[in-house]
């Protein structure tokens, strides 16, 4: 089924989560102190099992309610990231309360504390197939990158972070072997829980923001905009397109093109896209000549010939489609690794803009990819060092506890 962009007029709430968690840490502590027995271990875990279950349909319900709401908005990510982690929590704990069922005898008091503990180091374990294709993957195509492209920092990102991504979640296992054979002190077994917090929270980003970028890609915009916005990224040394730019023309047109047999009805385009320092003329001087080239009347494009990045694209294209009239319905083309982000500065400046991606090469796409989750992870500061403390302090919490008691 087709999730429909920009269908809601409210922002889905989630704090019924904090809700929900609050009732079921109180239903638990009271269970903790005055239940004793094999019977209240299973009822804690029954408990459990049921808050993550309804926790992680709250998340994937906010999930579709923020795609109809605003498709590019970190929340995606947030949402559908932590929704897999916690169905690995799910999973733990649905194993170890069977357990306790099947063999009462063996039941410890807090046997839930310590799994919570190892939660972290849990979801490591079950995504690593994953993170080892997702590795794999970014290894290969920065490989043909270089060879294709160049040996330059920028394409060797990938290479870096396959290793940090295998070599982290290596250290972790290792390390939490060695707690569960040797007796370590509370600050080593905290500070393996607090590793895999750290790498629990940037996989949870990782993988939601592949979920979002690939909703954002496959969704084709209905055919009916006013205004399509092409992106530029670039110029060759005699002021024409690169294969990169020409691409998103290109997706510009097929678009325009589509949206005239299905409908009759025209679109303005908009080349957005400064000259940089090393190019002849500005990116949407050249996509102008482009689109003229193609048959585009001139009466049908207006430049946009200042911005320097993604944001200045969006808000300068939006003063020009101000000053050409009412804004209407608006699209913009870019390429398929760049199509969430777009959208998130899109947003920002308060343009209800819908994106469509041009195809890129195989190599190309992931190392690209890498660089716009770096980017990603640069801007919301506040809401993420608010969700990754959090993290952080109840992972602090669970290896206290589970010392303590």
């Amino acid at each position: 089924m087709r999730i429909q962009f920009d269908t809601r007029d409210k922002k889905p709430k989630v704090w019924n989560i904090l809700v929900l968690s609050c009732l079921t840490v109180v239903a638990i502590v009271l269970l903790a102190l005055f239940g004793e027995g094999v019977e209240t271990d299973i009822a804690i875990g029954c408990i459990s099992i049921g808050y993550f279950a309804i926790v992680i349909g709250m998340l994937l319900s906010a999930w579709v309610k923020q795609i109809q709401y605003n498709p590019y908005s970190y929340n995606t990510i947030y949402y559908m990231g932590f929704a897999f982690f916690l169905l690995s929590v799910l999973v733990s704990s649905s194993l170890m309360t069977i357990d306790m069922i099947r063999f009462p005898e063996e039941a410890e008091a807090v046997t839930l504390l310590p799994a919570l503990q190892r939660s972290a180091r849990n979801y490591l374990l079950i995504s690593f197939p994953f993170i080892l294709v997702f590795s794999i993957a970014l290894f290969v195509s920065n490989v043909s990158l270089i060879r294709h492209e160049g040996k330059r920092v920028v394409n060797v990102l990938g290479i870096i972070l396959s290793f940090v991504l295998l070599g982290g979640e290596a250290v972790i296992y290792f390390m939490g072997r060695m707690i569960e054979e040797e007796h370590f002190l509370t600050f080593f077994t905290m500070a393996v829980s607090l590793m895999a917090a750290v790498y629990l929270y940037f996989e949870s980003m990782l993988l939601g923001s592949i979920i979002a970028n690939i909703v954002a890609v496959r969704y084709e915009p209905d055919p009916d905009k006013d205004y399509l916005i092409i992106l530029g990224c670039g110029l060759r040394k005699d002021g024409t397109p690169t294969p990169l730019l020409k691409g998103r023309i290109d997706r510009a047109l097929r678009f325009r093109q589509k949206q005239l047999d299905e409908t009759g009805k025209d679109l303005i385009f908009v080349t957005s896209g400064g000259k940089g320092p090393d190019e002849v003329i500005s990116e949407s001087a050249s996509m102008k000549q482009y689109l003229l080239e193609q048959g585009i009347p001139e009466d049908h494009i207006i430049e946009e010939d200042q911005s320097t990045d993604t944001h200045e694209n969006m808000r300068f294209s939006k003063e020009k489609i101000l000053k050409a009239g009412e804004m209407g319905k608006v699209a913009f083309a870019t390429t398929n690794y760049h199509v969430f982000r777009s959208g998130l500065c899109a947003r920002r400046v308060k343009m209800r803009a819908v994106g469509m991606g041009a195809k890129t090469k195989w190599y190309f796409w992931p190392n690209a990819a890498v660089r716009e989750f770096v980017g990603l992870l640069t801007e919301h500061r506040l809401k993420q060092g608010l969700i990754f403390g959090g993290l952080i302090g109840i992972y602090v919490i669970l290896a206290l506890l589970s010392h303590y008691m």
